[in-house]
């Protein structure tokens, strides 16, 4: 059985990416299982990419493990692909996601209502990094829909309660409203590791 270590401090990232794992021979450790002192890394790229394979080459150096990183946040067409890699920080360093959202529905107040629906996507970077030799694998799922400007649903993280699915047939439920099963078959963090697990098959 190989060890992957996800480097990643959000809960719900780390609970949707072991439920995504799930089914292959492979143990996945969470930041704090391995490395047991205060570990960050500062997410200062300008692209998903960057960030992920920052962080991912950051925890595989220090815990000298096979280490796999996500990047990830919404992309709202109406303000020019924003808040995109800022999506946790639209706020300020250390927003809550109520802040986020809070953030988010007041910049959408402010657009022309022609633009209504507000068009958007949830994009995933994943990067796959081996220790030592650097070796990466990256990945990208992308969930299209669109966002409302009032929160529905208490499920899930970030701004699921601002976004409507395309693909969930029958109702315009939000990513917040959604069963974990549900979520996990259409979105974007889904659609990325469905594309690792052909690398990390061969591995378990």
């Amino acid at each position: 059985m190989h060890t992957l270590i996800i480097a990643t401090h959000n809960q719900g990232k780390l609970k949707e990416l072991r439920a995504l794992l799930s089914g292959l021979d492979v143990e996945v450790l969470a930041i704090g299982d391995v490395i047991h002192r205060e570990f960050c890394v500062v997410e200062d790229g300008n692209t998903f990419e960057h960030n992920a394979i920052k962080k991912a080459r950051a925890v595989a150096d220090v815990a000298n493990m096979l280490t796999l990183a996500d990047d990830s946040g919404l992309e709202v067409d109406a303000l020019g692909g924003a808040p995109g890699v800022r999506s946790a920080r639209l706020a300020g360093e250390h927003a809550t996601d109520a802040e986020n959202n809070a953030a988010l529905i007041a910049l959408l107040d402010r657009i022309d209502a022609s633009f209504a629906p507000f068009k958007a996507r949830f994009r995933c970077v994943l990067a796959l990094v081996w220790p030592n030799s650097y070796r990466t694998e990256l990945v990208e799922g992308v969930c299209e829909g669109h966002v409302i400007l009032s929160r529905r649903g208490t499920r899930g993280f970030g701004y699921d309660p601002l976004f409507i699915p395309e693909g969930v047939q029958g109702d315009d439920r939000t990513m917040a409203e959604l069963s974990d099963d549900e979520k996990n078959r259409i979105s974007h963090r889904a659609r990325a590791l469905k594309k690792l697990r052909l690398v990390l098959e061969p591995l378990s």
